[in-house]
């Protein structure tokens, strides 16, 4: 009698294979022009690069990416909590700024006919407790602001890491 002939039933693939994503990529970046533009840079990678050191050359470009740099370095120094909570302040201050404007004078009883505070109500606006707390953040603030508004930087580079560079 014949020996039974082994088999096994293969599962029905569900998921794509990588050589059928990359062909679905390859044809996707085909269609969308994408290939072309590339292969037009390859092919005129003298012309590209002569634009783009021409364009890095002068001096407004040099400063954008200087001014980027400094950018990138401060933001490096917030802790991405505190940027988080800065950021959030700043957005409800401009939507309450802008909410105040756009009513007149926000919920302030001079905006519904009443007279402005005087003597006595600036004084009462002194005493307030809740203002200073609001104006004490502002005016530290304000004071860092001011420190280093006054403090010379001759190279920023060096002035942020510390070290010693290239006199510019």
């Amino acid at each position: 009698m014949a020996k039974p002939i082994p088999y096994e039933v293969r599962p029905t693939p569900t998921e794509t294979t990588a050589r059928e994503e990359l062909d679905r990529l390859l044809e996707s970046c085909h269609r969308h022009g994408l290939l072309r533009l590339a292969n037009d840079l390859v092919s005129a990678n003298t012309d590209v690069a002569q634009i783009i050191v021409g364009g890095l050359q002068n001096a407004g470009t040099l400063n954008a990416i200087q001014n980027l740099s400094a950018l990138l370095m401060a933001l490096s120094c917030f802790p991405p909590a505190e940027f988080y909570r800065l950021v959030f302040a700043l957005t409800d201050g401009a939507a309450r700024l802008a909410t105040c404007s756009r009513d007149g004078a926000g919920d302030h009883p001079a905006q519904q006919g009443e007279q402005p505070p005087g003597l006595v109500g600036v004084y009462r606006l002194l005493r307030d407790e809740r203002l200073w707390r609001a104006l004490g953040p502002i005016i530290e603030g304000l004071k860092g602001f001011a420190e280093g508004l006054e403090k010379p930087v001759a190279n920023p580079i060096s002035d942020f890491s510390g070290k010693s560079g290239r006199a510019s």
